[in-house]
């Protein structure tokens, strides 16, 4: 009897230490684990209206707001911003989402582009002109950060609360820029059976669709609704009602997303407006606006 007292006191003093050494290993690991996986961050950045570029870097700690990062550069004269002799951009953090491509706690950031001298990116453009017997060199930037503008135009409205629902088109391409599922060299049958379609010929795309969806709704996207358009490969999502500069964010963010998506199947992705010239449906953005006083019981109409 007095042995087996004594057995079971050694097997939980030795379970009481087993428990303390998992609590510690644990902590320990944890903190471990923290200091090694860091968290990643993806600077998003806009190029003449269509194209997006990223980049990444490492960071110690998990950014709550676009804030807490810091402004970052890149090669200018590589995408045309800037001359050799002088050509660092600085990326400016604006906006912060989860990314649901690495996961945990890493962010993509939406990113302003800015000059060497901290001014708005713009592209240099040069125009010859004949006067009389001289010829005559202009040079002028046009703009390609028009979100400072946006911005300044959103907050000078913010009384007024302005509401954006964005719905945006697009148009699945194979690698060779021939539709996603259409024959090569050919057409499928004619429009009509495709808007908001279900079938394996009708709804061509259809994963992508889906996998967009949800790569939006975990990143904080106010994806709204999607949809098969008219013409087949083509679909519509919509992202909104959002207010002021937040609606543009989350539009440039949701695209950027889709295109990653894409490039995960091999797809390319189109917002031409007219991708197939003929009887074929075009694609756009269509923007629906309203403001407070737009909202309200008998409001402006």
């Amino acid at each position: 009897m007095l042995l087996t007292r004594i057995k079971l006191f050694f097997v939980d003093i030795w379970s009481y230490h087993n428990l303390i050494t998992r609590l510690w290993l644990l902590t320990y690991g944890l903190m471990v684990l923290e200091k090694i996986f860091e968290v990643n961050i993806k600077y998003l950045l806009i190029l003449y209206y269509v194209f997006q570029i990223a980049k990444t870097r490492t960071v110690d700690q998990e950014p709550k707001s676009p804030q807490e990062l810091s402004w970052w550069n890149f090669d200018g004269s590589s995408t045309g911003q800037a001359e050799g002799s002088n050509s660092d951009i600085y990326l400016k953090p604006v906006a912060i989402y989860k990314d649901p491509f690495m996961l945990g706690r890493n962010k993509l950031v939406m990113c302003e582009t800015y000059k060497y001298n901290k001014e708005p990116t713009g592209k240099k453009i040069k125009i010859f002109d004949l006067i009389s017997i001289y010829v005559l060199q202009l040079t002028f930037y046009i703009a390609s950060n028009h979100r400072v503008i946006c911005e300044e135009t959103m907050k000078a409205a913010a009384d007024q609360h302005p509401w954006f629902g964005l719905e945006q088109e697009y148009t699945l391409l194979d690698r060779d820029g021939w539709p996603f599922g259409w024959p090569k060299g050919g057409f499928p049958h004619p429009q009509g059976p495709y808007y908001c379609g279900v079938g394996a010929s009708q709804a061509l795309g259809r994963d992508i669709e889906e996998a967009h969806y949800k790569a939006c709704l975990y990143s904080g996207i106010n994806i709204s609704g999607t949809n098969a358009e008219v013409m087949p490969a083509q679909w519509e999502y919509q992202v909104g009602p959002c207010e002021g500069i937040d609606a543009a964010d989350q539009l440039w963010i949701s695209r950027y997303l889709l295109l990653r998506i894409a490039e995960e199947f091999g797809v390319q992705v189109s917002f031409n407006p007219k991708p197939i010239p003929g009887d074929w449906n075009g694609a756009g953005c269509h923007t629906n606006f309203s403001t407070q006083a737009m909202r309200e019981p008998n409001g402006i109409e």
